[in-house]
């Protein structure tokens, strides 16, 4: 009877290792990618949410009025970015993890940014 509890003992252990240490990695290899493209994509549907609301504040017209209903529908992409972050939490990932993803988020993108201005850019 001895044995059977220290085994237990011992799986218990290492399932409670496993889900401290392993899992976070494994959640941020599986949705890391995932993750950094909503947090950006949220960033971006949440500046043109709020260009548009100012617009319509400055200039209420129709045209106004529906740019700032069709950044709304943008904001979907807070709503999926917020449920992978809780997600990835559940995985046990830190704070400090999902910070240092949407850091690389926000410079891979700069990144690809400069390139594309610098390419279509009017030089004189």
């Amino acid at each position: 009877m001895l044995r059977k509890f220290n085994y237990l003992a011992l799986g218990i252990i290492g399932v409670a290792l496993l889900y401290e240490y392993a899992s976070p990695a494994v959640a941020l290899y599986k949705y890391g990618n995932d993750y950094k493209t909503l947090m950006y994509e949220c960033d971006h549907a949440m500046r043109e949410h709020f260009i548009a609301k100012k617009t319509v504040e400055a200039k209420p017209a129709k045209v106004s009025i529906a740019n700032l209903e069709a950044s709304e529908v943008g904001l979907l992409a807070c709503h999926q970015y917020d449920l992978l972050r809780k997600r990835m939490q559940r995985f046990n990932v830190s704070d400090a993890g999902l910070e240092t993803l949407g850091l690389q988020a926000l410079e891979e993108k700069e990144f690809e940014l400069r390139a594309f201005v610098k390419t279509h850019e009017i030089r004189y």
